[in-house]
């Protein structure tokens, strides 16, 4: 890709209005090879070559040497940098040695197993290593021939929770020679996810134990700032980490894209989705193949929708060359997409993160963020999936309307000169971990010694349990119930529930599901739902039934929910000064219900109506970190011409689209609630929570950060043009009071006497 000459059309064109704020060009990068202390076995080597590879990255041979030690070993590099070889080769040469030793190899998608098993067939070892996926798709007739012969089985976390384990003495032979497991990809087992994959792993290490099996953990894992933290946490092992990455990479060119401001007041700019389509549109015309990415599926369905209805009026040939890409598809549709990408049928795809990982989409030029991402690891992750090999490319962050866009927007630096996040895993979430002892029990009975998987939890969760009927106590443990534990727990949610969607007009065909916990936010009564492109509207919503029935609509607009919410504090665990306020963090209660919902323009993302809802309120407990403001301090600024609720409200909103950039999460996996005068408080106060049940470790980070962040938080509020408060800084868009009230310059007056700063006056003077 000539990157030069097409940001040059850009900016030559009567369109555009400076909205490319910053470019980095990032220079190539040499390869750094290392040297195997043993040579790898001729076969091996000799496939190496027929692929072009005649040396090993230094990363490669370095994990290689460890694993052949005996060590557990995690990766970290970038994207394309050949992570795949650092397990493959040492597994491949086991195999080839010992033909009764076998390898399990997790993936988060089905995807991804499906493409690492291509890679292996083309080391062309059959028969004498045999690998398969064995995972909801594959067919019952196979299954029996796979865990008895295969030397490596590719599945995800899903399948080895409720199709492996529960059934282990089936698996006997497999897990009895046992000698690898591979987990890829680890940066996604974060939040929610991770803290389940992490009792996973747990019980897949009881049970080899139980088999006399002690396998070695090969983990793999983009850019973080906590690789061996985060793998002692999901596996329980401490973990050697080899972070040298030794690829080469080609040059990039990184461009930061602030949609322009719409009027004079500063408060609101052009929707992002306009711009990343208008981007989209520009490199699709000129051939050059793209990838958009997106952090919701809503938004992968409008801007695939806005990019072929504007090819379609101006290169009508192109229209069909656009596709979204999303989670909630059938196996069938993603494939489809996935080989049309790969073969240059698609010119571009709009994708939320599904894409993010290394399923082999071919080469692409240049790629889109439509936000950032949420985590610096993201952003490197989604930017990479461009310029593969020595090949030039262009990654383009095309800001959106909150608070952390907009710091990002001003200041660039953070996401080339800052370390990336931290991953959050919380392995001891009670909520979690007593589902999952219901499932150890039931593939074995407990023990006390079980306590070394579970840790110190394990034995009043398991009392707790035995109060609910659910244990019974005979010297071990034993699951008492009916049913299968396994088959009530939803790795990828809290909620174990699901609601499906069903498309009225087509005799009531399934057309998708959503989790429970998210269903009266995304399938209320009047929510559109997209689906390949297409808006449908929901007309009735059977709660019990668990069931939403939808019809296809047409209309400009869709639709975001209104949620009312509110906190009671449950238990304190922790406390501290944060000047002359007090930071706190414990267990809560929160409240939420949605209200209404508004509707928007499609385009504009204009406000077009706003209409009230009666939805039954969830309910959930979680952890939060809380500052309470003294009423010296409250008055004070009171006093000085503040208005207090606005102040806190507006204080709440600017540090909840900031936590992101300190704890590896997504603006969704948090909320917040600010209170002039909170019931368990009696004082004014500020919470920001976990949004998932029991808490995921995101608020713990909140508190521990808590001066970083304020500190970060009054500065963007300052460095923002605004007068009185925008979507940059301190507007949210899932407000449910509407964003009223709200006092910007109160936030910053407040904020610095929270962190014992001073505010300085127009002149320059402290006050």
């Amino acid at each position: 890709m000539d990157v030069s000459r097409f940001l040059t059309l850009i900016k030559l064109d009567r369109r555009y209005r400076g909205q490319i704020v910053h470019l980095r060009e990032l220079p190539a990068r040499p390869a750094s090879y290392g040297v195997l202390e043993k040579p790898l076995p001729p076969l091996l080597t000799a496939r190496l070559e027929e692929q072009g590879i005649e040396r090993l990255y230094s990363h490669q041979a370095e994990a290689i040497n460890a694993v052949r030690e005996g060590r557990d070993v995690a990766v970290v590099s970038g994207t394309a940098s050949g992570k795949t070889l650092c397990y493959d080769l040492p597994v491949f040469e086991t195999a080839l040695e010992e033909p009764q030793a076998r390898a399990l190899y997790l993936f988060p998608t089905k995807a991804l197993a499906q493409d690492q098993l291509r890679k292996i067939k083309e080391f062309d070892l059959f028969p004498r290593v045999l690998a398969a996926t064995y995972d909801g798709d594959t067919p019952a007739h196979e299954r029996r021939a796979v865990k008895r012969q295969a030397h490596i089985i590719l599945t995800n976390p899903d399948m080895l929770h409720i199709g492996i384990l529960p059934y282990h003495t089936g698996w006997a032979h497999f897990l009895r020679n046992l000698r690898y497991v591979v987990l890829d990809e680890i940066h996604t087992y974060r939040g929610v996810f991770g803290c389940h994959v992490a009792e996973i792993i747990r019980r897949l290490r009881r049970l080899c134990d139980m088999y006399r099996a002690q396998p070695r953990f090969i983990c793999c894992s983009a850019t973080i700032a906590n690789p061996g933290e985060l793998v002692e946490r999901l596996t329980g092992l401490e973990t050697r980490v080899i972070d040298r990455d030794g690829s080469p990479t080609g040059p990039r060119t990184f461009a930061f894209w602030n949609p322009p401001v719409l009027g004079t007041d500063n408060a609101q700019r052009r929707s992002a989705n306009s711009e990343a389509t208008e981007l989209c549109v520009r490199l699709t015309r000129e051939r050059i193949r793209n990838i958009v990415f997106t952090k919701a599926r809503v938004t992968a369905e409008l801007i695939a929708r806005y990019a072929r209805e504007a090819l379609a009026r101006e290169a009508p040939e192109l229209a069909e060359s656009v596709s979204p890409y999303r989670a909630g598809y059938t196996p069938e549709e993603r494939r489809a997409i996935e080989r049309a990408l790969f073969n240059g049928h698609l010119l571009a795809v709009v994708s939320t993160n599904a894409l993010e990982l290394g399923v082999d989409i071919g080469g692409l030029d240049a790629s889109i963020m439509t936000g950032y991402p949420g985590t610096i690891a993201s952003a490197w992750q989604q930017v990479g999936r461009a310029g593969r090999g020595s090949d030039a490319s262009l990654g383009v962050l095309v800001g959106l309307d909150n608070p952390l866009d907009q710091f990002l927007m001003n200041h660039p630096d953070y996401l080339f000169g800052r370390t990336p996040e931290h991953a959050i895993v919380d392995p001891e979430n009670p909520y979690i971990l007593a589902s999952h002892l219901l499932c150890a029990a039931f593939e074995q009975p407990m023990e006390e010694g079980d306590a070394y998987y579970f840790g110190p939890q394990m034995e009043p969760l398991l009392r707790k349990l035995e109060e609910k009927g659910q244990m019974m106590r005979r010297e071990r443990w034993y699951w008492r119930g009916t049913g299968h534990p396994p088959a009530d727990v939803n790795i990828r949610s809290m909620s174990d529930e699901e609601f499906s969607i069903l498309d009225r007009s087509r005799g009531n065909e399934l057309l998708g599901t959503v989790e429970g916990a998210s269903a009266f936010e995304t399938v209320h009564p009047g929510a559109v739902y997209l689906h390949r492109g297409q808006s449908y509207q929901v007309h009735d919503l059977d709660i019990p039934g668990r069931t939403a029935f939808v019809a296809p609509c047409g209309g400009d607009h869709y639709t975001v929910p209104r949620i009312d919410t509110s906190i009671a504090i449950k238990e304190a665990l922790r406390d501290r000064p944060l000047g002359a306020a007090r930071l706190g963090f414990g267990r809560v209660e929160v409240t939420a219900q949605v209200s209404g919902y508004r509707l928007r323009q499609h385009y504009t993302d204009s406000v077009m109506g706003l209409i009230d809802l009666d939805m039954p309120p969830r309910v959930f407990e979680t952890e939060a970190f809380w500052v309470v403001v003294p009423q010296e301090m409250a008055s004070r600024l009171v006093a000085d011409g503040m208005d207090l609720p606005g102040a806190i409200h507006a204080t709440e909103h600017a540090a909840i689209g900031l936590l992101p950039l300190f704890a590896m999460c997504d603006r969704m996996d948090i909320g917040g609630v600010s209170h002039p005068n909170h019931p368990d408080t009696r004082l004014p106060a500020i919470f920001i929570y976990d949004g998932h049940a029991g808490g995921v470790g995101i608020a713990a980070k909140g508190y521990e950060l808590a001066e970083t962040l304020l500190s970060t938080t009054v500065s963007h509020i300052r460095e923002c043009a605004c007068e009185d408060g925008c979507p940059s800084c301190v507007q949210s868009p899932k407000c449910g009071s509407n964003n009223e009230p709200l006092d910007k310059g109160g936030a910053a007056r407040l904020l610095s006497e929270l962190l014992g700063v001073a505010e300085k006056t127009e002149e320059g003077k402290k006050e």
